[in-house]
């Protein structure tokens, strides 16, 4: 198992931009595929982005596309993700998720067995 730890949500205008990092506290960090997610309000909790551990899946939910990265720094021990162009739609709180020496690529949140608090994320129009 790992503990996940998130950081950098915040309140922002539409059309800014958030860095969240979620620092893990294993030192086999590079061997987990690391996700994030996300929760509104009355609503399911929703796929966002992967990062494999082998480092050849990237893997992003189509609303994000082009405005969400995602990355990884193994020496931190910690996964990002990159959010520009930020709408009001993606006001969310944020989840960090991993699971160990998975080789797939998977939105199912039930696919990872290791998540963080969550950080909030509100975008204002």
């Amino acid at each position: 198992q790992v503990q996940l730890v998130e950081s950098g949500g915040g309140l922002v205008q539409a059309g800014d931009s958030l860095r969240l990092s979620c620092v893990g506290s294993r030192s086999t960090f590079s061997t987990y595929t690391l996700a994030w997610f996300r929760q509104a309000p009355g609503k399911e909790r929703e796929f966002v982005a992967q990062f494999g551990w082998s480092g050849s899946r990237i893997y992003y939910t189509d609303s994000v596309r082009g405005r969400f990265t995602i990355s990884r720094d193994n020496a931190k021990n910690t996964v990002y993700l990159q959010m520009n162009a930020l709408k009001p739609e993606d006001t969310a709180v944020y989840y960090c998720a991993a699971r160990q020496f998975y080789s797939g690529t998977s939105s199912n949140a039930a696919t990872y067995d290791n998540w963080g608090q969550g950080t909030q994320v509100t975008v204002s129009s």
